[in-house]
């Protein structure tokens, strides 16, 4: 019983890992990334969608800053990362 407690309390501490991801991991993880539902599969619902006509700009707070992705239809045409803003 002992051991099975001492395991359970390991897998949960690794899973408390995770974390916020940092712009480097979630620009590895879309670097292939073309249309927006694979954007969607890899990094899951985005913070913050913004639109204007077929142009969409989707959010993803990071870590250490922002990445963002440029939809234009279903196609992912862009991708920059930026800084967090002092305030």
């Amino acid at each position: 019983m002992r051991r099975l407690v001492t395991v359970a309390l390991a897998l949960l501490l690794l899973a408390g890992c995770g974390g916020t991801p940092t712009k480097e991991d979630l620009l590895a993880r879309a670097e292939k990334i073309q249309t927006r539902a694979e954007l969607e599969k890899a990094l899951g619902k985005p913070h913050d969608i913004t639109k204007l006509g077929p142009v969409e700009t989707w959010i993803y707070e990071a870590s250490n800053g922002q990445v963002v992705f440029v939809v234009i239809g279903d196609k992912v045409t862009l991708q920059a990362a930026g800084s967090l803003q002092k305030k």
